[in-house]
């Protein structure tokens, strides 16, 4: 065999290989976009400012925002946003656009595009520890955003 050939034969393997390789890499890749959240939750204000007076005003100051990071709505119909005591509030006929935000208040109010109320007299959020779990409506876990000692690490 001549040194030609051989050598042609070893660049044919390296680019083979690195041809393997780079299929094998490409899907792994894809999959770590997949993982980024589209919707997530973005913010949590579980104290209200101020004293909690239990005033329609103090409720509506405690919130959950759900962000939308792709570029296409996603129907929130049937989601649910809970707490770690079960408390439920459920995403009835909600479209939440790409790249927006909702902010989901405790109290009453009237529902826009960018806020959506509980109808709640009483308080949901623990001011120093709590756990908000947002579920598709497959109940699948979407988000988990922690703080206190439910806080993950």
């Amino acid at each position: 065999m001549s040194a030609s050939s051989t050598a042609r034969r070893i660049a044919a393997t390296v680019l083979a290989a690195g041809a393997v390789v780079c299929t094998v890499a490409l899907p792994a890749s894809a999959d770590t976009r997949d993982r980024d959240p589209r919707v997530e939750i973005s913010d949590v204000q579980a104290d209200s400012p101020g004293r909690d007076n239990g005033s329609n005003r103090s409720l509506n100051a405690e919130w959950v925002e759900i962000t939308n990071n792709a570029r296409r709505a996603v129907d929130l119909d049937g989601w649910t946003l809970r707490d770690d005591d079960g408390n439920r509030y459920r995403f009835d006929h909600f479209r939440l656009a790409g790249r927006a935000t909702v902010r989901v208040h405790t109290g009453i109010g009237r529902d826009t595009r960018t806020d959506l109320y509980q109808d709640r007299h009483d308080y949901v959020w623990g001011n120093h520890s709590d756990k908000a779990i947002l579920r598709d409506d497959r109940g699948r876990t979407v988000d988990i955003e922690s703080w206190g000692r439910h806080h993950r690490n």
